[in-house]
C-alpha cells in the first residue's frame, strides 16, 4: 500500500494509547467454557482450503493446506523485515543466539526489531511509516481496535499465502480477537482456550505454601476451617517464633495475594445468580475470611511489616524462608526465591497445602492466563512480503517453533528422556544454573516469546524444570477454571464510568487492608461501610451495568448460552 494512502487510513487511528497491559481488566467467570465443536468458522477455513489448494505463488511455491508454506518456499534471497515491539526492554538482537539462528536458516528471512514505547507507536502511526510486523500489549487500545484500516486480516493472508496458519491458529482465540468486520487483525501469545485448561498441560500459578518442616513439626495441621486457620497461626507462633506465621505477596498499589487471588483460592462465586457482574469483594465467605485473618492481626500473628513491604522486600523473606505460610499469587515468577531457599534448607522446602477452603463446599476456581494473552501481533498493509510475514505467524505458532524457542534444536541443546519429555543437554543446563546473561545471550530459550504458550512447560522433564516447583504445581492439578467470561469487561477508556472505576480500584486495597489491621470489630465494619459508601458515590451501578453488557457480549463470542 502506499504511503500516503496508509496515512490517510491510519488518521484515525493514531491516537494516544492507552498503558501497555490488559487494561486493568477483572480476570474472573462464573461459567465454565467448554472446547467448541466444528463450527461455520472452520467450514468455511475448509473451504478456504479447497480454493487454495494448488494455487501457485509468484513460481516459488504451490500451496498446500496440509504442509507449512515456509517449508514450500523456494526463494533463494533472503527476506527482510521490519518488526517494532511496543516495549523498551525487548532484546532487539538478531541472528546471534540459538533461536534466532535457526529462524533465520529455516525462513530465509532477517528481522530488524525497533522497539519503544507508545510514544514511538504513535510516531510510526502518524509518520506511516510501519514496520512489516507490529506488536502491542493492548487489545482495547484504538490501535487494535481499528486494525482493519492498516493491517491484514490473518485469515485472508493464510488463504493466500499459507492456509497451513489455519491448523496452528487456536479457534477459539481467532473468535474472540475477531472485530465487528468478522475478521481477526491480531494474533496473541499466551492465550489459553478451554480446551487448554482441559488439557492438563497449563500449570497452576496459585498456591498456599508452607515450609515442608514446619508442617511436618506441627503435625500437618489443618488451615480450612476460620477456627483452624487461627489455631494454626499461633501454633506457628508458638513454635517457632523466629518465623513470621503468615505471608503474602507486596500489596503495593494493589492487593497482592489476598483480594481475587484468595477469592478463586476458596471459590467464591464469579457472578451473581443472574449472569451479571458480582462484585466478590463483597462476598458474605470473603468477608469472614477477612474477619478471620483481622483475628490473626490481633493475635500478633500477621506482622505488621508486610502491609508496607514492596516487591523486594517479599521476595527476600521469601529466599530466606522466613515466613512459614505464604499466600503466593504467580509462583512461576517466585520460583527463583522458592528455588534458592529450597537449595539452602531442602527440608524447609515450601509445599503447596489445601490451605484455606470455603465453608458452603466450594472448590478453588484458580485463574491463569486467559483467553486474551499478552502481546498481539499483526502484519502491516505496508509490508512488501506478506507472504513471508505469515509464514513466520505460522512458523511460530507451530510446535516446530514452540519447541525451539522453548528449547532450542534437538542434539545441540536438548534431548528427549526416556518418557519422551524434553531436557536440556547437561553443558545447557550448566550454563542455565550458572551464567544466565550467557545463556540469554547465546541460547536465547524461553526468551522469543512472540507466539508463546503455557503447554510448553509440560513438555520438560523434571531435570528441566525448577524442582521448587514441581511439588506445588502437582498440587494445582484439575484446580484450575477458565475466567474469560469477565476479561475485557471494563468500561472504555475515557468515560465517566472508566474514571469512576479507577478511584475504586484505588480505594479497595485500602479498605481491605484497613479491614485486616482493625483493632476492633467495630473498627473492621467501619472500613466496610466506607468502602461500600465509596461505591455509592462513584457510579457503581452504571459501571456494574456496563460490566454485565459487556459479560453478555463475551458469552455471545464464545459461543455460551
Amino acid at each position: 500500500m502506499k504511503k500516503s494512502k496508509l496515512m490517510l487510513m491510519l488518521g484515525s487511528a493514531a491516537l494516544l494509547l492507552a498503558a501497555c497491559g490488559n487494561g486493568g481488566n477483572e480476570t474472573a467467570s462464573s461459567e465454565s467454557v467448554e472446547p467448541t465443536e466444528a463450527t461455520e468458522v472452520a467450514e468455511t477455513t475448509a473451504d478456504a482450503d479447497a480454493e487454495t489448494e494448488g494455487k501457485d505463488v509468484d513460481g516459488r511455491y504451490t500451496l498446500d493446506p496440509e504442509t507449512p508454506a515456509w517449508q514450500l518456499d523456494t526463494k533463494e534471497d533472503i527476506t527482510e523485515l521490519t518488526w517494532y515491539v511496543n516495549a523498551d526492554w525487548w532484546n532487539d538482537s538478531w541472528g546471534e543466539d540459538t533461536v534466532t539462528r535457526q529462524m533465520e536458516e529455516d525462513l530465509n528471512v532477517r528481522i530488524k526489531f525497533i522497539k519503544g514505547d507508545d510514544t514511538n507507536l504513535n510516531t510510526m502511526f502518524s509518520s506511516g511509516d510501519m514496520a512489516d510486523i507490529v506488536t502491542i500489549f493492548d487489545a482495547n487500545s484504538q490501535v487494535a481496535q481499528r486494525a482493519s484500516t492498516w493491517a491484514y486480516p490473518l485469515a485472508e493472508l493464510a488463504d493466500e499465502y499459507d492456509p497451513y496458519w489455519h491448523e496452528v491458529a487456536a479457534e477459539d482465540t481467532v473468535n474472540w480477537f475477531q472485530l465487528d468486520d468478522g475478521n481477526t487483525y491480531g494474533y496473541p501469545n499466551y492465550s489459553n482456550t478451554a480446551a487448554d485448561y482441559e488439557s492438563g498441560l497449563i500449570p497452576s500459578n496459585t498456591n498456599f505454601l508452607i515450609r515442608k518442616d514446619v508442617y511436618e513439626a506441627l503435625g500437618e495441621p489443618e488451615f480450612g476451617t476460620y477456627e483452624e486457620f487461627r489455631e494454626s497461626m499461633e501454633a506457628i507462633s508458638e513454635e517457632f517464633p523466629d518465623l513470621i506465621p503468615f505471608g503474602f505477596n507486596a500489596l503495593g498499589e494493589g492487593t497482592g495475594s489476598l483480594s481475587d487471588v484468595f477469592q478463586d483460592f476458596i471459590g467464591v462465586p464469579l457472578a451473581d445468580e443472574d449472569g451479571n457482574f458480582y462484585n466478590r469483594n463483597l462476598d458474605e465467605e470473603y468477608l469472614r475470611w477477612l474477619e478471620t485473618f483481622n483475628l490473626v492481626f490481633r493475635d500478633g500473628n500477621i506482622n505488621d511489616d508486610s502491609f508496607a513491604d514492596d516487591g523486594t522486600a517479599f521476595e527476600e523473606k521469601v529466599q530466606t524462608g522466613q515466613y512459614a505460610t505464604i499466600m503466593a499469587a504467580g509462583t512461576a515468577q517466585m520460583s527463583g526465591f522458592l528455588q534458592d531457599w529450597m537449595s539452602f534448607n531442602p527440608e524447609g522446602q515450601y509445599i503447596g497445602i489445601d490451605g484455606p477452603q470455603s465453608s458452603l463446599g466450594n472448590e478453588p476456581t484458580l485463574n491463569q492466563s486467559g483467553i486474551s494473552g499478552w502481546m498481539i501481533n499483526f502484519i502491516s498493509k505496508e509490508t512488501e512480503s506478506p507472504e513471508k510475514a505469515i509464514q513466520i505467524f505460522t512458523y511460530l505458532q507451530s510446535e516446530y517453533g514452540g519447541i525451539l524457542t522453548n528449547f532450542g534444536i534437538e542434539g545441540e541443546t536438548f534431548q528427549y528422556d526416556d518418557e519422551g519429555a524434553i531436557e536440556l543437554l547437561p553443558e545447557i543446563q550448566e550454563v542455565k544454573d550458572s551464567d544466565s546473561e550467557r545463556y540469554k545471550t547465546e541460547y536465547r530459550l524461553s526468551e522469543f516469546i512472540f507466539f508463546g504458550h503455557d503447554k510448553y512447560q509440560a513438555y520438560a522433564s523434571e531435570s528441566t524444570q525448577t524442582p521448587a516447583l514441581i511439588q506445588p504445581r502437582e498440587w494445582g492439578l484439575g484446580k484450575l477454571y477458565p475466567h474469560f467470561i469477565l476479561e475485557n469487561i471494563n468500561p472504555d477508556q475515557g468515560s465517566a464510568e472508566a474514571r469512576s472505576l479507577s478511584a475504586i480500584d484505588k480505594q479497595w486495597p485500602t479498605n481491605m487492608v484497613g479491614m485486616i489491621r482493625a483493632q476492633s470489630d467495630e473498627q473492621f465494619d467501619q472500613q466496610l461501610a466506607e468502602y461500600q459508601k465509596f461505591l455509592e458515590d462513584n457510579n457503581w451501578e452504571d459501571i456494574v451495568k456496563v460490566r454485565s453488557e459487556k459479560m453478555a457480549e463475551n458469552r455471545e463470542r464464545l459461543g455460551l448460552e
